[in-house]
């Protein structure tokens, strides 16, 4: 089962053992504190609580807990943290507790890999196994507007979540405190827009990498050059600021395929989401590119975000510099084929 499944429903049959597994530590936390409250209710759960390290855990203490009722609980939560070793060293009696459980514990295992071809993961209930993947793309940023209405009910724009996604990552812990914070930011404002995403989280970042992209939109790659390095000096980071550029980008990447589909310029750059007072330097940078440079925008970014990951051994900063480079070069056709 999808953790996000599980933690949107209310309740429902409790199995005796589950297994919460993936790569996404923040996941795992909301759907432990998802069963906390459902096995032990929502008061006081020292009595009924007991975690062990999955190195150091012994199958005859686990076992026992499993089997004691707790003081003043219905039933005891039994959590093993990274569990692989616990399961290899105790697999058999694994497999021999979930063909016969306690009706007074459950046990949670907690793994990042649940292979699915043992018979431990044939024997345990589908529903049982709750899968904590990291989000990307599309169903992240959904998740943060979720997340802001659900947990400090405003509304995310759309273009606010992207953006945050776009300046702080794909980390789901941190972009919860973030939103947190935006939350706090805005007061009683009902809405969180790109801006007070950009002023708190970007720190400017979009606002300055605008005045990057004006540069480039003359066609200036040394005057885009000079305020990245500013911007290096002032010690952003390079996947942050890549963030912030991407964000851009996107859009008039998605403004271009607009026009392209007959939507005037000055409208398929409004309809992106643009600022009514940055159209013309958006009409001007599409207009430099060109048609050509705005069908390469998503694979470029890809390229340089795979880039600042480790997939090239550029330094960082040559591989943002490369791309402003891209970008910058006088492109002669541009203003024939970028507009219609």
């Amino acid at each position: 089962m999808d953790s996000l499944t599980f933690l949107e429903q209310p309740g429902g049959e409790l199995r005796p053992v589950y297994v919460v597994h993936g790569d996404e530590e923040f996941l795992k936390r909301q759907v432990l504190a998802a069963l906390r409250v459902r096995v032990l209710g929502g008061g006081d759960d020292a009595f009924g609580l007991s975690t062990h390290a999955g190195d150091k855990a012994a199958w005859r203490d686990v076992h026992s807990e499993l089997q004691t009722l707790p003081f003043l609980s219905p039933r005891r939560l039994v959590v093993v943290e990274n569990a692989e070793p616990f399961i290899s060293a105790h697999r058999l009696q694994l497999e021999k507790y979930l063909t016969s459980p306690a009706s007074s514990g459950i046990l949670v295992l907690e793994v990042k890999n649940w292979a699915a071809n043992t018979k431990l993961y044939k024997l345990l209930d589908a529903p049982a196994a709750i899968a904590c993947k990291a989000l990307t793309g599309a169903r992240l940023a959904d998740w943060c507007r979720q997340w802001a209405s659900g947990q400090h009910k405003k509304q995310l724009l759309v273009a606010a979540a992207q953006l945050l996604v776009d300046l702080v990552g794909a980390d789901m812990g941190l972009l919860a405190q973030e939103i947190a914070k935006l939350a706090v930011y805005v007061g009683e404002a009902a809405r969180i827009g790109p801006e007070e995403v950009d002023k708190l989280v970007g720190n400017n970042r979009a606002e300055n990498t605008f005045k990057i992209f004006d540069s480039i939109g003359k066609g200036d790659p040394a005057g885009a050059l000079t305020l990245l390095d500013r911007l290096f000096g002032q010690g952003e980071e390079p996947i942050r600021l890549l963030g912030a550029f991407g964000w851009q980008l996107r859009r008039l990447a998605q403004a271009a395929r607009l026009n392209a589909r007959g939507t005037p310029l000055a409208s398929a750059v409004e309809q992106v989401g643009f600022p009514s007072f940055k159209l013309r330097e958006c009409e001007q940078l599409m207009r430099h590119l060109g048609r050509r440079r705005l069908d390469c925008l998503y694979d470029w970014l890809l390229e340089a975000d795979l880039g600042l990951k480790g997939a090239s051994q550029l330094p960082p900063r040559t591989i943002l510099e490369r791309l402003i480079v891209r970008l910058a070069l006088p492109n002669p056709g541009a203003t024939r084929s970028a507009a219609r």
